[in-house]
């Protein structure tokens, strides 16, 4: 499995998918980031472009499981280190608020 930085998914137009609950995600996402939670994404993988997917969590974990059952399922995926913990921490902004 391959992992990215925050620094790679720092460009317009890429699909992050944030697999974080709702509550966390309210509270401070990446900017554009879609999501759907981790129990969900079995259910909601139709919902998922055939594009490549840069799968963000708090910390890397569960965006880890996710990024491996992607894979498995014919997604090019790609875990994002360190998850919106890292991408806050390198000082970029984040939204707050509800979920799209």
């Amino acid at each position: 499995m391959q992992e990215v930085t925050v620094d790679d998914i720092a460009h317009e137009g890429l699909f992050v998918l944030d697999v974080r609950e709702g509550q966390e995600y309210v509270e401070a996402h990446v900017p554009g980031a879609v999501l759907i939670p981790m129990g969900q994404v079995p259910a909601r993988i139709d919902e998922i472009p055939n594009v490549p997917v840069y799968v963000i969590c708090r910390s890397g974990n569960r965006s880890r499981t996710i990024t491996e059952l992607l894979l498995a399922r014919g997604f090019e995926a790609y875990n994002v280190a360190g998850g919106t913990m890292a991408w806050i921490d390198s000082g970029r902004a984040v939204n707050v608020g509800t979920a799209p």
